[in-house]
């Protein structure tokens, strides 16, 4: 066990944190009123926690010190889907692709996701594996700098220095792909993908809005798929497929007309302290979107995109 701090990025700005490295794992402490401890970067790591009773030991005997957190959470890793462990448990609702086959995920897509794979190639959209360099850099810049609001919020992303944009990027290098989509010599669109195993994670896909009627972000899933096919990848994610009770959102849609759909994979809660019992009794410890029921959110999202078209 070893005591320390780690950057990390919460919402596109780089913090620091109380650490403890356990088992070569590092577990950071994030939340002000709830003070929660997570794996860092669990969901692009290539093992997951094997001994969570080390790492709850170990967080224990912190709290004499100056890591303190109220509940420790972790996940099982695909394939893995059913529990393993006894401690208090909900379910992660993740966005899965099978990419054995590309020719099989090419049948099982919606006609209009093909079309719009070939709309992307006719227009003159290249879709291709480029190296992360500075050219790269630059390109990524011109996509985030494109608008301030992405999705009907403030993009975290938009302004940033070159220096910045590749910090953000420098991530986990040695195993991953920056898919990229030139029209011409314009960079459009973007995907990074991470391989995990047997399993391989979308961390960013943005491509420029101008340019969305040549479907680029179809071409660069595409690609994907066949990047994860020619390595033996079985499966593919994309971050969550329901956002705790939020439904119906835009980009759950976009995942389904692309390949994804929901697995469920076991997460654990595990209480540190009586007020980390109290909020996960209150189911608070998941925030508004674990909390509110989906009519509430809708109303809350549309009123936040109107905000923001008008500021």
């Amino acid at each position: 066990m070893i005591a320390e701090t780690a950057e990390i990025s919460v919402r596109g700005k780089w913090v620091r944190t109380p650490a403890l490295t356990v088992d070569n794992h590092a577990i950071v402490v994030l939340g002000t009123w709830l003070k929660t401890a997570v794996i860092r970067d669990e969901e692009w790591l290539e093992t997951p926690v094997t001994d969570p009773a080390l790492c709850l030991e170990s967080l224990n005997h912190a709290r004499r010190s100056q890591i303190r957190a109220d509940i420790f959470t972790f996940t099982q890793k695909l394939p893995a889907i059913v529990p393993q462990f006894s401690y208090p448990l909900e379910w992660d609702s993740i966005a899965v692709a099978n990419t054995e086959s590309f020719g099989q995920w090419w049948e099982r897509v919606p006609q209009e996701t093909r079309k719009n794979v070939r709309r992307a190639e006719r227009r003159g959209v290249v879709v291709e594996c480029r190296q992360f360099d500075d050219n790269l850099v630059r390109g990524i810049m011109e996509v985030s700098n494109e608008t301030p609001i992405r999705q009907g919020r403030a993009y975290p992303h938009y302004g940033k220095t070159f220096e910045q944009v590749r910090k953000d990027h420098s991530a986990f290098l040695d195993r991953s792909d920056f898919i990229t989509a030139y029209f011409g010599d314009e960079l459009v669109g973007f995907l990074k993908l991470v391989y995990r195993g047997g399993v391989a994670s979308i961390l960013q896909l943005l491509a420029k809005v101008r340019h969305s009627d040549k479907r680029p972000a179809n071409a660069l899933l595409a690609k994907a798929v066949e990047c994860c096919a020619g390595r033996g990848i079985a499966q593919m994610t994309y971050g969550m497929f329901n956002y705790g009770r939020k439904r119906n959102a835009s980009l759950t849609e976009f995942k389904v007309r692309n390949g994804f759909a929901e697995v469920l994979v076991p997460r654990y809660y595990v209480p540190l302290t009586p007020w980390g019992a109290l909020c996960m009794k209150l189911k608070v410890h998941n925030g508004l979107i674990g909390l509110l029921p989906n009519p509430l959110i809708q109303i809350g999202l549309t009123v936040r995109a109107a905000w923001y078209r008008h500021v």
